[in-house]
């Protein structure tokens, strides 16, 4: 990957990954406080519906940017070594790469914000601060493990979903 691709990719993706992670938030905190313990209306309701936006807009560009970088070096960087019939698993693998690349940035973007999201009597950095305080910076990447479990699951399905059309059409 030349250095025009990759600004392409880093520029792209950041911008890609922003608009929509800014586009569908408020529905992103509703779904949060329906899945909160304390119940739809005691996490805020329809209240303080961009509660923990801070901590999205701020993870947003560099997660996407930093996946589709590794995803794409990765992929230029196996497309030299393997047959077109694999081109399945080198997406595969470059997605996969890319995910867990990116999660380092996305999972303690997501603690914050769906804590926030929660409380919204909260403000992002309070949140960010008693997380670190109570839990450490571990407390951060809580769900590291299965979010990049979940990531690299749907990459797999998806990628051989459509490598299935393809054969198939």
């Amino acid at each position: 990957m030349d250095r025009r691709e990759f600004t392409a990719s880093l520029v792209a993706g950041g911008c890609a990954g922003m608009c929509v992670d800014l586009t569908l938030f408020p529905l992103d905190t509703i779904k949060t406080r329906l899945q909160s313990q304390q119940g739809f209306y005691k996490a805020g309701g329809f209240r303080g519906i961009y509660a923990g936006l801070p901590s999205a807009a701020i993870g947003s560009f560099p997660n996407a940017a930093v996946f589709f970088v590794t995803y794409e070096s990765t992929k230029s960087l196996f497309s030299g070594y393997s047959a077109t019939n694999l081109a399945p698993i080198t997406h595969m693998l470059a997605a996969s790469l890319g995910e867990i690349v990116a999660c380092l940035i996305r999972v303690p973007t997501e603690v914050v914000k769906q804590r926030t999201q929660a409380s919204p009597s909260l403000n992002t950095y309070r949140v960010l601060l008693n997380t670190l305080q109570e839990e450490g910076f571990r407390g951060l990447y809580r769900g590291y493990g299965s979010t990049v479990l979940r990531e690299v699951g749907w990459d797999f399905a998806s990628s051989l979903s459509s490598s299935a059309i393809d054969f198939l059409f």
